[in-house]
């Protein structure tokens, strides 16, 4: 069996039955079994068509490999980390794909403390044991039991803000299609807001397009809700919602750069001087909330592994990735998507003034380019030329991840894509929209050269 396709750097993912099926999950589940050799398990299970089956399959080969299995059902991502680390079990996988197609499947895997298993750390073993049956089915069946998470997971979510501060917000949520709004309605009644509820019925079909907020045409359907019903500020999730994304009264997508700042700058109100995890991509302005307010920056290189990683190493209140993952320490390090937007909400409820206003603030200050694809045959001699050019005079030069140049009034990270031909570049500036488009100008006509 080769399963070489479909495990990634961070997960499993493959197209159903094809790559994924039954008899390869099983077979996965054995070898989880037998790299980890866990006692009790967590599984959980999105909104796909494909995923009972396939978490059927999985708990068999846990099962028949003697671990006994804490079945959480119908959950996102965040479900599974929340019953591992919670209930102090040994391990959890989620089988979910999160944004891609109908027709795909995947598994994500953690072990004890929900600590991350990715391809520099046991994914890649659990994959040669898979594809050569090297495992060895106990004699001794473990236990299935089915676990409700709803009730603790509600209260630890409902941690994270006083409900006394909280004022009754108009909110659009737009679900996509997935899993999220079922979390939604779960602790719609303990809160003072007013959902708009947007694609919110889970649907394997995905009627309306990938869960993928990323997609404009996805993010224009929020937006337009958000206006139409004058709502304070929107949300949107991907088919397991571990990331959050957010739209202002008017309707407009924040750039997740500028939400790391907010959220980071709320975590330090309550927790002074406490470290906050940032990624290198654009950095200048959550560096200067963070210094305002007393905390300590600590960088990492992005990626959901590198970066739990670093947040128990620091013990860091708070982490966040432009790219809408957030990481919270009460959360075993973890990334959620609830989490942020109820952060959020008591935030706005506090500040007394909209998203667009406390958002405007800091791009003036730190306007940026956001995140910019090029697809590039040799990316290696595009850096080269990129380096060539912009290196010169610069500040600062580092490759925590990819190539980070910094100016005395303006700067921009340049990195590979893991699994695509593609480069992705992000400038910024001090203050100065017009430096920051010209610069982001440059770099582009310099790697439009190679493509």
């Amino acid at each position: 069996m080769d399963l070489s396709g479909c495990f990634k750097a961070y997960d499993v993912r493959g197209r159903v039955p094809g790559e994924l099926n039954p008899e390869s999950v099983y077979r996965i589940g054995c070898a989880y079994a037998a790299w980890l050799r866990p006692k009790r398990v967590a599984v959980g299970r999105d909104i796909r068509h494909s995923s009972r089956e396939l978490s059927e399959a999985l708990i068999r080969g846990l099962n028949d490999s003697g671990v006994s299995v804490v079945d959480i059902g119908l959950c996102g991502t965040e479900g599974v980390y929340f019953a591992t680390f919670s209930q102090g079990l040994d391990g959890g996988i989620m089988v979910t794909a999160s944004h891609n197609p109908p027709d795909y499947n995947g598994l994500k895997f953690v072990r004890e403390e929900s600590r991350p298993i990715s391809g520099d750390t046991g994914l890649q073993e659990i994959r040669q044991l898979a594809e050569a049956g090297k495992f060895t089915v106990s004699g001794a069946c473990g236990s299935h039991e089915p676990f409700d998470i709803s009730p603790s997971w509600r209260e630890h979510l409902l941690g994270y803000v006083d409900r006394a501060k909280l004022k009754p917000l108009a909110i659009v949520a737009n679900s996509g299609n997935g899993g999220a709004g079922i979390a939604i309605d779960l602790i719609e009644s303990d809160l003072p807001y007013r959902f708009t509820k947007v694609y919110h019925e889970p649907d394997g079909d995905f009627p309306h397009g990938v869960p993928n907020p990323m997609i404009e045409e996805s993010r224009a359907v929020t937006g337009e809700a958000v206006r139409k019903h004058r709502a304070d500020f929107g949300i949107a999730f991907d088919g397991d919602f571990d990331r959050c994304f957010f739209f202002d009264e008017q309707g407009r997508f924040i750039e997740g750069y500028y939400i790391v700042g907010l959220l980071a700058s709320n975590f330090l109100a309550k927790y002074p001087g406490a470290s906050i995890l940032y990624e290198p991509r654009l950095v200048w302005n959550t560096l200067d909330i963070v210094q305002a307010h007393g905390g300590k920056a600590v960088i990492c290189k992005s990626g959901h592994a590198f970066m739990k990683a670093a947040m128990r190493a620091a013990d860091a209140v708070y982490g966040g990735e432009t790219s809408a993952h957030h990481y919270f320490r009460e959360f075993s390090y973890c990334d959620s998507g609830m989490i942020p937007w109820l952060v959020m909400g008591q935030l706005l409820s506090e500040a007394g003034r909209p998203l667009s206003t406390l958002v405007d603030e800091r791009i003036r200050k730190f306007p940026s380019s956001g995140e910019i694809n090029r697809k590039i045959a040799d990316q290696q001699a595009a850096i080269d030329d990129v380096k060539r050019r912009f290196v010169p005079g610069a500040v600062s030069v580092e490759s925590i991840d990819g190539l980070s140049v910094a100016h005395e009034r303006w700067r921009f990270n340049l990195r590979t894509s893991n699994t695509e031909p593609l480069v992705r570049l992000n400038v910024e500036s001090r203050g100065d929209a017009a430096l920051m488009r010209a610069r982001t100008a440059e770099i582009l006509e310099v790697l439009s050269r190679h493509a």
